[in-house]
């Protein structure tokens, strides 16, 4: 059961070992980009390369679901961001049990944004788990776990494909043991546990009182949804790319625009500065900081504000 394309190496990762799988669940077909075609799941179009049968409900607990999933006699559900919630019942079908790939070192960032909130919190480290599934959310006994340093160029989308390649390698590891009958599955400590609840796109906003890591780490962290963002005259900037820098001008109001060596932009934080290197203004296009000064007049004190400013 998975939708998205986080969940498609861990397809290909069972299609390719000895393990059996009998039938792919994944969300309907959507509307998806600027034209709103509607296009099936990435899931469902590796499902159907591969020749596994393919079902799409709208709601997993419908009885006629239900019906079907129970006469597979299936030993095991494989679960990886599929995007509906399964009943007691549905979770109760497996002879052995479901199993979840969640991309945190579990307790740790349960929840729907553990990749954002790893690189935002400036963590050295993350990674994947497979768990036992229960009826709260991502609160089962761990089976396993792969760990990753956080790279200091690691965007959410970087760190979104080395964490989906490592839950498929992690699942085989994961259903070889099971098979082996070599797993003791470990409950979680709740009282370490944190949470990462759904992105807004306001969640993208920078804030530039924060320290400039903090700051750099949430441009990264927002790439490439919902992305970061500054307001400059009442219209939105986005950034892409930025880096923390030392800054000559202490006790600068945080937002403040500094200067422009080298074409280069350098902006106020609340312990030194950020030297903003990639952004997109009302052109629409993702520009390299020269590139932008060229087509828009910024000037040394002038002022980046957020939307409560």
């Amino acid at each position: 059961m998975g939708t998205p394309d986080f969940s498609v190496p861990a397809l290909k990762a069972i299609l390719n070992s000895e393990h059996n799988i009998s039938l792919v669940v994944t969300q309907p077909d959507r509307p998806k980009g600027r034209g709103r075609k509607v296009t099936p799941s990435p899931v469902k179009q590796v499902a159907k390369k591969f020749g596994i049968e393919v079902i799409q409900p709208e709601n997993i607990n419908n009885p006629l679901i239900t019906k079907q999933l129970k006469a597979l006699n299936p030993d095991l559900f494989v679960v990886v961001a599929f995007g509906q919630k399964l009943s007691k019942e549905i979770l109760n079908i497996p002879t052995i049990y479901p199993v979840n790939i969640h991309a945190s070192l579990l307790p740790q960032y349960r929840g729907s944004s553990p990749i954002q909130a790893a690189i935002t919190n400036l963590d050295k480290t993350t990674g994947v788990t497979t768990m036992i599934m229960g009826e709260s959310l991502d609160t089962g006994d761990i089976l396993l776990t792969s760990t990753t340093d956080i790279l200091t160029n690691d965007t959410a989308e970087s760190l979104h494909d080395r964490l989906a390649d490592m839950g498929g390698d992690l699942i085989c590891s994961t259903l070889d043991a099971i098979s082996a009958s070599s797993l003791n599955p470990v409950p979680q400590n709740h009282k370490l546990a944190t949470f990462a609840p759904m992105l807004k796109k306001s969640d993208g906003e920078i804030h530039w009182e924060e320290s400039s890591e903090k700051i750099c780490a949430k441009i990264r962290a927002m790439t490439p949804w919902p992305g970061a963002f500054t307001n400059f005259n009442k219209k939105t900037l986005k950034i892409f790319r930025a880096e923390p820098i030392k800054s000559n001008e202490s006790g600068t109001q945080p937002g403040t625009i500094l200067e422009y060596p080298n074409n280069e932009i350098h902006v106020a934080s609340g312990n030194g500065a950020v030297n903003i290197l990639e952004l997109m203004g009302k052109s629409g296009k993702r520009l390299k900081a020269d590139q932008f000064l060229r087509g828009n007049k910024l000037e040394k004190g002038m002022k980046f504000t957020n939307n409560d400013s």
